[in-house]
């Protein structure tokens, strides 16, 4: 049976749950109907809403959440052109997203759950809010009582391979990560036509 994170994944037509097994890399469709079904054209607020859901939907966030985002970006002061990039820089500066990235976690349903039961340190303080933004120079390690618990031979088999993007360093002997500069747009590139979520918002 498919599950419902699954069918998330074919009706918008990319991985969220970043499985190898996941269904839409054998059938990328829709849900319901068996076999391939013809798209149906959508509408200017059905593809803003579509890449709403997209990008929210990849981040693991809930609809306020994702809404005061991109509402405190579209109501601060900065160059157009700007936009797209401080909301990744934004998403991609959560705690949670770091354990993703650094490949503590194989999703970020998951690396949400590990921040919140309170696994991780940042600068040698436990933090449990999967939404603090982290900072350059910043320390994250998984916290000594917890190693026993999270780290297992397919995990350190699986950060020994890991390529966190270069704002990260990841120590795998440490069982830490280090935050060496600011998250791009380039190297997050998610596949999300970002302005049509600004024009969603901006209605």
């Amino acid at each position: 049976m498919i599950s419902p994170k699954c069918k998330i994944c074919r009706r918008l037509g990319i991985s969220i749950c970043n499985s190898p097994k996941c269904p839409i890399r054998k059938k990328p469709y829709p849900p319901g109907q068996k076999g391939k079904r013809r798209a149906r054209a959508l509408s200017e607020f059905g593809k803003e809403l579509r890449e709403k859901q997209k990008l929210k939907y990849l981040y693991n966030l809930a609809e306020k959440q994702f809404r005061n985002y991109v509402k405190k970006i579209l109501s601060s002061p900065r160059k157009e052109e700007d936009a797209v990039t401080l909301l990744i820089r934004k998403l991609e500066s959560r705690l949670d997203n770091v354990i993703f990235r650094l490949g503590f976690a194989v999703n970020r349903v998951q690396s949400r759950q590990l921040v919140s039961h309170g696994h991780f340190l940042v600068n040698k303080k436990k933090v449990d809010v999967p939404s603090f933004e982290v900072k350059t120079g910043d320390i994250i390690e998984l916290k000594n009582e917890s190693r026993g618990k999270i780290v297992t031979q397919s995990l350190l088999a699986s950060l020994k391979k890991q390529k966190p993007p270069s704002w990260l360093e990841l120590n795998v002997d440490k069982l830490e990560g280090k935050v060496k500069g600011k998250p791009s747009f380039e190297e997050a590139l998610p596949p999300v036509e970002i302005p049509l979520i600004f024009e969603y918002y901006s209605k």
